[in-house]
């Protein structure tokens, strides 16, 4: 692998219970550094399940420990009730108490401005979405609005999965609804206009949450019922948008030291489903091996094409003699 460098971030995707394949990469990757995410990574960035490994990394947690909680959690954070079977015949299917107890227990009551005030300061960004204002916010430990926001909070706002979780505080709901499901420009932008680091001397670490497979084989499409639209196009938004993200970091930073690394799932796994954590845990294995060999994502593999200026002037040149 190559060495990080002096300024280390990392983003980290939504996804639910997927968020074991990105938890267990990191336990990868502290055995390989013999060291804790804490200490490896100065900025971190978070959606959804992705908010809570970056909050807990914030906060001082090993990858260890928050791998634990995925293992511990799951099955009672998702548990399959009557409710859970009739969510259409409600306003969500599952109560967010548990996780709650289980953030608050392993963070406190530290506030978002409190990780700030530590020295050194402790940038953290996670993302929600205001059904108000119909606009992603970045809940960001330095911003004074959010401040005495806890930690908590801000990751159940981020979490808050329309019709899974309840909706907080009436109007802020899962950060993925917007654009920033995967938020590796928000720390991009974050590193280099906010916090000042040196895109030279900065390493951002980009993890997903596994790539489904196709939904439909050739042709089937032109047989769908409305109704059986309703899941290539939510896949097709969300992995367009996250590689979309990838391509504007690749394309508007150049100089950063950029990698993302995302694993191919062989079969859709929802992001309810608890019960498939021995699978998600071999594709942590999996992505952290491709961490520590350096083997980016295939989205990284798209080279950004810059305009020939030189035929542009040339156009101008001859439309001013005529």
């Amino acid at each position: 692998m190559k060495p990080f460098r002096k300024n280390v971030a990392i983003a980290i995707d939504g996804g639910g219970i997927r968020g074991v394949i990105p938890a267990y990469a990191l336990m990868v990757l502290e055995k390989e550094l013999k060291r804790s995410s804490h200490n490896i990574f100065q900025l971190s960035t978070g959606t959804s399940t992705g908010s809570i490994i970056a909050a807990g990394i914030a906060c001082g947690l090993s990858a260890q420990q928050l791998y634990q909680l995925y293992l511990d959690l799951g099955a009672e954070i998702f548990k399959q009730t009557l409710r859970s079977r009739l969510w259409f015949s409600v306003r969500y299917r599952y109560p967010r108490t548990r996780l709650e107890e289980a953030l608050r227990k392993h963070m406190g009551e530290i506030c978002m401005g409190d990780l700030w005030k530590q020295k050194p300061p402790r940038p953290l960004v996670i993302t929600s979405f205001d059904l108000l204002q119909n606009r992603t916010r970045f809940i960001k430990s330095w911003k004074p609005e959010y401040e005495v926001w806890p930690v908590y909070k801000a990751v159940l706002a981020s979490a808050a999965a329309p019709t899974y979780f309840p909706v907080v505080d009436g109007y802020l709901v899962d950060g993925g609804v917007g654009s920033y499901n995967n938020p590796c420009y928000i720390a991009a932008y974050e590193s280099t206009f906010c916090l000042k680091w040196k895109p030279e001397e900065t390493t951002l670490i980009s993890l997903g949450t596994g790539r489904a497979p196709s939904a439909l084989s050739h042709g089937d499409a032109a047989r769908f019922f409305p109704m059986q639209w309703v899941t290539p196009l939510l896949d097709g938004f969300a992995h367009s948008a996250d590689d979309q993200q990838v391509h504007l970091v690749d394309t508007l930073f150049p100089e950063l030291d950029f990698r993302r690394f995302q694993v191919d799932l062989k079969t859709p796994i929802d992001l309810d489903k608890p019960k498939e954590i021995p699978v998600l845990s071999e594709y942590g294995q999996q992505m952290g091996e491709m961490i520590i060999n350096d083997r980016v994502d295939r989205a990284q593999a798209v080279i950004p094409q810059r305009p020939r200026i030189t035929g542009r002037r040339s156009v101008k040149t001859k439309a001013a003699k005529q």
